[in-house]
């Protein structure tokens, strides 16, 4: 389907514009059919499906969660970081994500013997290599012994905490001495994303607690405080809309557009020295482009995964959003990814 065929792009304001189906090209007897299959689907759990069609929410559904709820939403936050991360190198603080990372947070290599996230991790001389890039598409090897960068697909949130307090550190925002007194980077995805597309978002930062897990020397202040995302699931739409338009959100380049299709492809990384099984991230956002992920499903198709269901699918060049978070109707035959069968339902209601 041609962009000129469809109804005229809008972009939300405080709040969404909702139509029939029909307006938008969709068959409403096939939404109706998918909002019962996603029913069926949470039974007695929580669960919220949001579909928007060029710019307009087709179905707003929630079962047993209010709509105003903002649970947080996990690893999907990568996402988000993947983001920013754009658009901070297009403001120069950072020359390119294939910086090193000890340049900025030399921090990261303070992590000794015994003081890692369990018995034998801790920061190798390896590790001094890791660039931004290996951090966000999970190729960084970092406080994994025998890893080097961009060689392995580790999937981890320890690197991503690295990341952000990289980046924050750069801003004047983190500060390994002051961990908890740090405004962090939550204040770069408020001032940099989520003020310009309208989404209101709410932040957590916080590690797991030292007992079992962890040890009592376990270096928390440079490796810990993941930064949790809480969100409606209207908000979380705002992103995949984002994504639809190339980064850019109503008449503004938020996102640079040229960053936004890298991230969108398997990373170079992955693709030069993984499997071919493992062709599924590209940086920080989970890809289709390979066809690993959903062999009947586009190539164009990305998408955000967080544990305990959260997710925010995009078709770009149907304009086509789908949201569903939290619940248990999810694949798990490539890890935790949104259900393709509910999936293939929506992209069959288009025209």
């Amino acid at each position: 389907m041609r962009i000129e065929d469809m109804a005229e792009i809008t972009f939300p304001k405080e709040s969404w514009q909702t139509t029939h189906p029909g307006a938008v090209e969709m068959d409403a007897g096939k939404v109706e059919k998918a909002q019962r299959w996603f029913a069926e689907m949470m039974g007695e759990g929580k669960g919220r499906l949001v579909i928007v069609r060029s710019g307009r929410v087709v179905l707003e559904y929630y079962h047993q969660i209010e709509a105003a709820a903002k649970p947080g939403i996990a690893s999907a936050a990568k996402s988000i970081y993947s983001n920013v991360l754009g658009i901070l190198i297009s403001e120069g603080r950072l020359k390119s994500a294939d910086e090193r990372v000890v340049d900025y947070y030399p921090e990261m290599m303070d992590v000794k013997e015994g003081e890692g996230n369990k018995p034998g991790r801790h920061a190798f001389e390896a590790n001094r290599e890791i660039t931004f890039r290996h951090l966000i598409c999970n190729v960084s090897g970092y406080m994994k012994p025998g890893e080097e960068p961009g060689k392995l697909f580790n999937y981890q949130s320890w690197g991503m905490n690295i990341l952000t307090h990289a980046l924050a550190k750069i801003y004047g925002l983190y500060d390994v001495r002051d961990p908890e007194g740090s405004r962090g980077f939550q204040v770069l995805i408020k001032e940099k994303l989520a003020d310009p597309i309208g989404a209101d978002w709410e932040y957590s930062c916080k590690s797991p607690a030292v007992g079992d897990r962890l040890s009592e020397r376990a270096r928390l202040d440079i490796f810990g405080g993941y930064t949790g995302v809480h969100s409606t699931a209207l908000d979380l739409a705002r992103v995949g809309w984002l994504w639809c338009n190339g980064g850019k959100w109503d008449g503004k380049q938020v996102v640079p557009e040229k960053w936004l299709k890298e991230t969108m492809a398997v990373a170079r990384d992955i693709l030069a020295n993984c499997p071919e099984e493992e062709w599924m991230y590209g940086h920080g956002i989970w890809t289709n482009a390979e066809g690993q992920i959903w062999p009947h499903l586009p190539k164009e198709t990305v998408t955000s995964s967080g544990a305990g269901g959260h997710f925010w699918t995009v078709f770009p060049s149907q304009e086509l959003v789908i949201v569903q978070n939290p619940g248990r109707a999810h694949s798990g035959d490539r890890g935790v990814m949104a259900n393709p069968e509910l999936l293939e339902m929506v992209l069959d209601t288009c025209g």
